[in-house]
């Protein structure tokens, strides 16, 4: 009996182990301006999920694509504009159809007070207005670009950056006197900085679209992923966001 019980001491432990072999990760690969949202959604996700740990990863849409081209794994991928999505589907990364879940629109971004005195997109242009942008590859460096261009501006920027995030960071830093960013990262900053509307925004509508990446492990509970994006339920977390409705 004395060789016997070791064994009957381990054999308990390797049925506790097994529980691990139960649980599932989603890794959820998103733009930078979801971050605030997708982490609201995350909670509601794993308490419909049980066992499903979601791990999201948020970036410039051009760079979560690039890395996934490179190999990362990721199960689902939200971009903040068409162009990247469409990268993604065109390298057969993409598992399925892509479904647009919200819009976005610009707006210009000053720190409390706004000490530099920004009221038009047009005084973005003024040489002695530290400016920081995101980068021309980003949804929101495209979309600047779309719109100085559209109101026949040209601006200066003294930083250009990889997401939206880091551009709301600098201004909220004071590190910048304006920054060109989304309504929606504006309406999350607070009173961290305020925001400037310009009616040339209206002419370029940011398109948010979701699919499940090619080849993911989880197809299922991928499509639940952006099933919730589409419900009403998560309709309303991007509403209270202070994104629009999807694109009719």
């Amino acid at each position: 009996m004395k060789r016997l019980l070791p064994l009957l001491l381990v054999l308990p432990l390797t049925a506790c182990g097994g529980t691990e072999d139960d649980s599932s990760t989603l890794t959820v690969f998103a733009a930078a301006s979801l971050t605030k949202t997708f982490e609201q959604l995350e909670q509601q996700y794993e308490d419909e999920h049980p066992g499903v740990d979601v791990k999201l990863s948020f970036a410039g849409s051009s760079d979560l694509v690039a890395q996934i081209a490179d190999g990362a794994e990721a199960d689902v991928f939200a971009s903040a504009d068409d162009k990247n999505m469409d990268k993604l589907v065109d390298a057969d990364l993409a598992a399925g159809d892509p479904s647009e879940f919200a819009t976005n629109t610009l707006i210009i971004a000053v720190p409390p007070g706004n000490p530099a005195g920004v009221k038009t997109l047009a005084d973005l242009t003024r040489a002695d207005l530290q400016l920081v942008v995101c980068a021309p590859e980003v949804p929101c460096g495209s979309a600047a670009a779309t719109v100085a261009e559209g109101a026949g501006l040209e601006f200066a920027p003294v930083s250009e950056e990889q997401s939206v995030t880091d551009v709301l960071a600098k201004v909220e830093a004071g590190e910048a006197d304006a920054g060109l960013v989304y309504v929606t990262d504006v309406k999350g900053a607070g009173d961290k900085v305020e925001g400037i509307a310009f009616p040339e925004a209206a002419t370029v509508l940011n398109h948010y679209p979701v699919v499940a990446v090619e080849g993911t492990d989880d197809a299922d509970l991928a499509q639940a992923w952006i099933d919730l994006l589409l419900s009403t339920e998560g309709q309303q977390v991007f509403t209270d966001a202070g994104f629009g409705p999807p694109a009719a």
